[in-house]
């Protein structure tokens, strides 16, 4: 399978699943509309459509293109968002899905992977880690269409052999990170202390997240491309990290003296998310290779570096 359409390729995690495809020698085409993702994300090599997931277009570039491979990134990606807007999270990430397999299936589409989300699709533990037979009990209208895509997948696969793999990813961080959803916390931190801003901690800052390396779920992505089957698997590290732990390693990296505020909690968040990726490491080979310590270290560098180059702060 040589020509790609990473869709969100413009975006944090998109644009660098874009540049390890072009890496490979794959003909990589992205699909984004610019509304979080950046022209400067996108690979010299590569071809970027600015494009809604739900236009009418998507039809007519496929039709076009005849891609063999779909990474689909591009969504609604914010769990508060989506539970003051449940219609608009639907429209995105359900409705999006269905015009882009739709468009896929009459012009021989062959394969999906599809980011899907751990942190939300299983709700809070029963036990932990969360492994791929937890009860799906998610929380918010995000995790409810994430849940809905897959099934959705799974429908396209029986009903004309579209092969899949969904990723249920932990709370990914790293460079490009744009400070949005759930999982910007790190980018949101970074930038704040690197201005000598106040941080804001939602809570007591004692809900957990599985924090994994953009690097890793990069690495992920690409053995769910050269996986000959269809599936479901988690990427994360097994790994608790509470946001005060979070915020305690990311200040011990700043120059200023910075102190947390702590606001009150959010709707629609869990307290605890943690993922088994034994399954992963099984089907696809896959393991992380980065803890969170050394990857918020090459974050926060990012952060600063960024800070630096356009003479300002971030």
């Amino acid at each position: 399978m040589t020509k790609v359409l990473v869709t969100g390729g413009a975006g944090f995690i998109g644009s660098h699943i874009a540049d390890a495809l072009v890496g490979q020698g794959r003909e990589v085409h992205i699909l984004d509309d610019l509304s979080s993702g950046v022209r400067e994300n996108v690979p010299d090599a590569a071809k970027l459509h600015v494009m809604d997931v739900r236009s009418e277009d998507v039809a007519s570039l496929f039709a076009e293109e005849k891609f063999d491979l779909l990474v689909h990134h591009a969504a609604q990606m914010d769990v508060r968002k989506s539970v003051t807007d449940p219609r608009y999270d639907a429209d995105v990430n359900v409705g999006g899905l269905i015009n882009l397999m739709e468009a896929g299936r009459r012009a021989g589409l062959k394969k999906v992977v599809f980011a899907s989300t751990g942190g939300a699709i299983y709700g809070e533990p029963e036990y932990a880690p969360q492994d791929e037979a937890h009860p799906l009990k998610p929380l918010s209208p995000y995790g409810i269409a994430k849940l809905s895509s897959e099934k959705y997948l799974f429908f396209y696969r029986e009903q004309y052999g579209i092969d899949y793999v969904a990723l249920r990813y932990g709370n990914v961080y790293g460079p490009r990170q744009n400070p949005h959803g759930e999982a910007g916390v790190v980018a949101i931190f970074a930038e704040r202390m690197l201005a000598g801003e106040s941080t804001v901690i939602n809570g007591d800052g004692l809900q957990t997240r599985d924090y994994v390396f953009v690097r890793d779920v990069v690495a992920a992505n690409m053995a769910a491309v050269a996986y000959d089957g269809s599936g479901v698997f988690n990427v994360g590290t097994s790994v608790e990290t509470d946001v005060n732990t979070l915020w305690r390693t990311l200040q011990d990296l700043a120059d200023p003296e910075v102190q947390p505020v702590h606001g009150p909690g959010k709707p629609g968040e869990q307290r605890r998310s943690v993922l088994a990726y034994g399954l992963t490491k099984s089907e696809l080979g896959w393991e992380p290779s980065v803890n969170v310590q050394n990857g918020l270290r090459a974050t926060f560098e990012w952060f600063r570096n960024r800070s630096e180059a356009v003479g300002t702060d971030v």
